[in-house]
């Protein structure tokens, strides 16, 4: 990784003119160096807004960043839906389902960061796709992570509902989703500190319980707790180590993929970060570990604990199935009396903390959109305290909406919703992917050098196409049920219906606006990026840390590559 001090001289003083209504950098003359590019870029439109137009606040802080990363990796498809995988894959092809899918989710993480550092922006999805690839894909992807959200969010208000019930069972459930939406709100209404402040410590509980289980779970292994040792014996037992061979990693392989998606909300709070240069990249190093603990010793851990063929894994798979999910089959098996009560008070904070995070992700990129004239213009207006807050209302009020379809009393309208938002993160993956893949050609075309990256993303192209290759995959796969043995012609159309619909998004937009694909050299890598908002004072500029300590030990796996 470089600190690209000498990057600055490189960007010159640009002419700008305009170009199917953006404006691009030019220059007259390319000699001397790179001192002035002839590059004829497409300019984001985020960057053109009306002078003193409030912005977003980078109030973030590197703890707080830390900490939300750390939130978007666990979520209820760890703390309940893991467990499936181990009836679908057995003990060692559920942990080899874990691993590659693992892995996937780092290469697409240092993508997403390479780009992020380099043009620190609050809609990454829309912002790259619309800078790198066609507006049109821009606005596709934009409103697609937004309704993929809104959708989540709403799903999270029934859970709460669901959760509180386990203990009064009495109270309709309806009453403590109001209430959960109301303090999710607040939080994200307050300021941007707030959220982060509120993420940091639901993060914190979450990382606690999963460093406790993992702890109980080797005593119980080890017979430390009281019972008989039961060492390596699940995985000699039918089923085990591997059940279905490669059919069964596969079927693991979809739930392990979707069960981490929300990584990806770290890359929107970079445009709120104080210090992009320094926190992106260690929050970005920090994945690969994060999954290697929080998921691979867990599920390590549910394999040798849990038999494979117990019936309760293939059972759990909601937030009322806490009581049977595998984190608490393991704490009962440690002789933990207590262990569904706080699995379901983590699920609930889990379940808070999606909806907290999606929320402030949506409103974020709806907020964007706007500016981009790509939504309503009373959507961009941002308070005195940062916070996009009529973006926020209408986030809010559609996520109220979908919640007030689950209490219908026909459940197939909400399920079908629900159903609809799962394909679409995938989605979002895939297309960071894209984005870097052409974000990193244009770089090289246009005569920069890799070393001026503020981060380099190691593994370069092997990364990115590795993970937009699984994704396809994961994409095409998904459905398989639905197809084999039986045909299922509604679960068919609510797993695939992502897919026409982000054409239409695409395809509408690209008619009505006539946008085209921009061309490697017509890529914009001026406007907006860290180094020029250093250069102009939008940002502070501080201290890169010295590679003392363990740090150095471990950046061997963010090398550079060529």
């Amino acid at each position: 990784m470089a600190a690209g001090s000498d990057y600055t001289a490189s960007i010159g003083v640009a002419h700008h003119r305009d170009i199917g209504g953006f404006a691009s950098p030019a220059s007259d003359d390319d000699s001397g160096g790179f001192q002035e590019k002839h590059v004829e870029a497409v300019k984001s439109p985020e960057s053109v807004q009306e002078s003193g137009e409030p912005k977003l606040q980078r109030k973030l802080k590197g703890r707080q960043m830390g900490m939300i990363a750390i939130g978007g990796t666990i979520g209820t498809g760890l703390f309940i839906g893991s467990g499936s995988t181990l009836a679908d894959a057995g003990p060692a092809g559920a942990l080899i389902a874990f691993l590659v899918m693992g892995s996937m989710v780092f290469f697409v993480c240092t993508s997403l960061g390479e780009m992020s550092t380099f043009i620190p922006t609050s809609d990454p999805f829309n912002h790259f796709a619309t800078r790198f690839l066609d507006p049109s894909l821009g606005f596709a992807f934009g409103w697609n992570y937004w309704y993929s959200w809104m959708l989540t969010v709403g799903s999270e208000l029934v859970a709460c509902g669901i959760i509180v019930q386990y203990w009064l069972p009495h109270l309709t459930g309806a009453i403590w989703s109001v209430i959960a939406l109301a303090i999710m709100f607040l939080l994200n209404a307050v300021s941007v500190r707030g959220y982060g402040e509120a993420e940091f410590w639901m993060s914190a509980l979450k990382v606690l319980a999963v460093f406790v289980f993992v702890i109980v779970g080797i005593l119980t292994v080890a017979g430390a707790t009281g019972g008989e040792a039961i060492g390596g014996r699940n995985w000699h037992i039918e089923g085990a180590p591997f059940k279905d061979h490669i059919v069964g990693i596969l079927k693991a392989c979809i739930v392990a993929a979707f069960s981490m998606q929300g990584t990806e909300i770290v890359g929107i709070t970079v445009g709120e970060c104080a210090n992009p240069r320094r926190e992106v990249p260690r929050v970005i190093r920090s994945v690969f570990w994060r999954i290697l603990f929080f998921y691979i010793a867990s599920i390590l851990i549910i394999g040798l604990v849990i038999p494979n063929n117990d019936p309760n894994l293939v059972s759990a798979s909601g937030a009322g199935d806490v009581a049977i999910s595998p984190f608490t089959m393991v704490f009962q098996a440690a002789g933990a009396a207590w262990a569904a009560h706080l699995m379901n008070a983590v699920v609930l904070v889990t379940v808070l903390s999606a909806g907290n995070s999606g929320l402030y992700a949506c409103t974020r990129v709806l907020w964007v959109l706007a500016r981009e004239g790509k939504a309503p213009r009373v959507l961009r207006r941002v308070t005195r305290r940062g916070v996009p807050f009529w973006a926020l209302v209408f986030t809010s009020l559609w996520s109220a909406v979908v919640f007030c379809i689950s209490l219908a009393g026909n459940q197939s309208v909400y399920v079908f919703l629900i159903n609809l938002s799962g394909l679409t993160g995938m989605g979002f993956w895939l297309g960071i992917g894209l984005c870097h893949w052409r974000f990193r050609r244009a770089y090289v075309a246009q005569g920069y050098d890799l070393n001026d990256l503020p981060y380099r993303a190691g593994f370069f192209p092997f990364g990115p196409v590795y993970a937009c290759t699984l994704l396809a995959i994961i994409i095409i796969g998904q459905g398989y049920g639905t197809i084999w043995p039986t045909f299922d012609a509604v679960g068919f159309v609510s797993t695939y219906l992502a897919i026409p619909l982000f054409l239409v998004f695409w395809l509408g937009w690209k008619f009505v606006k006539k946008t085209k694909w921009i061309k490697l050299m017509d890529i914009d890598l001026t406007t907006g990026s860290l180094l020029e908002m250093e250069r102009n004072g939008d940002i502070e500029i501080f201290p890169l840390p010295e590679n003392a300590g363990w740090r150095k030990y471990v950046r061997w796996f963010h090398r550079k590559s060529d």
